[in-house]
């Protein structure tokens, strides 16, 4: 069965809604590179600016965009922690291939460390550490 198939409303909407929170935060994390990239090393900014988008990311996620029905609050933000430094490793080595072995500047560096990680971070969010209530089974064990 194709994907596209597979995908509920429920999903797709969640799926565009971590888009935008996606963009915003790509967005804070560009500013504060901007602002950082002039006053430390290359890796230190986009580490700072890093970390202080994922706080962005991880408030419009858990409110907004994958609202979840678990209570678990401290057992889910220590599963979103897991999938942050998942997503940090992906993106620090895009950032580290681009910048240092390609040659692009900072910001553009930056830019292309986003992609690699989207993917895995959304499919660990929404399937698991923000995942929407359980529906009654129509199969009893």
């Amino acid at each position: 069965m194709p994907i596209a198939q597979k995908l509920t409303r429920e999903t797709l909407i969640r799926l565009l809604r971590f888009l935008v929170v996606g963009g915003g935060s790509a967005l804070v994390q560009f500013a504060v590179l901007a602002v950082l990239k002039s006053l430390m090393s290359s890796t230190a900014a986009f580490s700072l600016s890093w970390v202080v988008s994922t706080g962005t990311h991880y408030l419009a996620n858990r409110f907004w965009a994958l609202p979840s029905a678990r209570r678990d609050s401290g057992k889910q933000f220590g599963e979103y922690l897991v999938a942050v430094a998942l997503s940090y490793v992906i993106n620090l080595g895009a950032f580290k291939l681009c910048h240092d072995v390609c040659g692009l500047g900072v910001m553009w560096s930056a830019f292309w460390a986003i992609p690699p990680s989207t993917v895995v971070v959304f499919l660990i969010l929404n399937y698991r550490v923000f995942r929407a209530g359980n529906k009654p089974s129509s199969s009893s064990a």
